[in-house]
């Protein structure tokens, strides 16, 4: 036999004016890695009917609020009553003094540094979050502390399963709102990084200007001692600006802002170079 929650009648949700619709209409609900592991710890749950029904009401726009704070994540869903029901799910955050560590970490990996700075998610970041024993995603469904003012005995609900897949959708256009979770909010994790990235490469040492000579060909130098040579190599990190703006708040379109740029600055990257092996 089935369980009650499997087969009982849907009710019927109100429909909401100005909610979160998920951009999600079909098929994989994020495209990042990271969005797509966030959704692994929902499914992982094992709610039964109640993952689809919170996929379908992501997808109505029944989440009407989403606030995401150190540590906790408070949500309105519109149900079938009036008034909507308040979903709060929580997770453990890390003390400044685990942070620091994951930090040094992170600046020991530089091209990590430069992917976070650049809005992207390392690929093996998770890696150096274990290293200390600091799981970044929740490894369990008790890692989670999750509750809904709504009268279904189940927990987690079908509201809260919408609110997960909401958060997926918003950690798909900002990695760092995962860090927000963990207690670290993006700007004071990119300030940390500066500063202990410039303390590790010792004291700055102020440099004076130098004023610039009187003599045009003393700054130029001879023209037949001019040699000027120009080496242009892929980055590998494209479109880091666009990345570090995060989504566009009027973005509406159904391709991702960020995946379009990236494409522009790779083919851009592609035709500089090709001018400049002609020469």
């Amino acid at each position: 036999m089935g369980r009650y929650y499997d087969w009982y009648e849907p009710s019927i949700p109100k429909e909401v004016k100005g909610g979160i619709k998920a951009h999600s209409k079909r098929g994989s609900f994020v495209r990042s890695w990271w969005g797509k592991r966030w959704i692994e710890t929902l499914e992982g749950f094992d709610i039964g009917a109640r993952l689809a029904r919170g996929r379908s009401y992501a997808r109505k726009g029944q989440v009407a609020t989403l606030e995401i704070s150190e540590g906790e994540v408070i949500s309105e869903v519109q149900g079938s009553e009036i008034e909507p029901y308040l979903v709060s799910i929580k997770l453990e955050t890390y003390t400044m003094k685990q942070w620091e560590q994951i930090i040094l970490s992170l600046l020991g990996k530089p091209i990590f540094a430069a992917q976070l700075l650049g809005n992207e998610m390392p690929h093996d970041i998770e890696a150096v979050f274990e290293d200390k024993g600091l799981p970044l995603f929740p490894e369990r469904q008790k890692d989670l502390e999750t509750n809904c003012t709504c009268p279904d005995w189940s927990n987690p609900c079908k509201h809260i399963a919408a609110v997960f897949y909401i958060m997926a959708e918003a950690f798909d256009n900002d990695p760092f709102l995962i860090f927000k979770l963990r207690g670290m909010d993006k700007d004071k994790l990119i300030k940390k990084l500066t500063e202990r990235g410039e303390n590790k490469g010792g004291s700055m040492q102020e440099i004076m200007p130098e004023p610039l000579p009187e003599e045009p060909v003393s700054f130029w130098g001879q023209k037949e001692n001019f040699d000027f040579t120009l080496d242009i190599n892929s980055p590998s990190l494209h479109a880091p600006l666009p990345k570090r703006l995060g989504l566009l708040p009027f973005w509406r379109s159904s391709k991702n802002f960020t995946s379009i740029m990236e494409i522009y600055y790779k083919e851009a990257c592609f035709y500089a170079k090709s001018l400049i092996e002609k020469f």
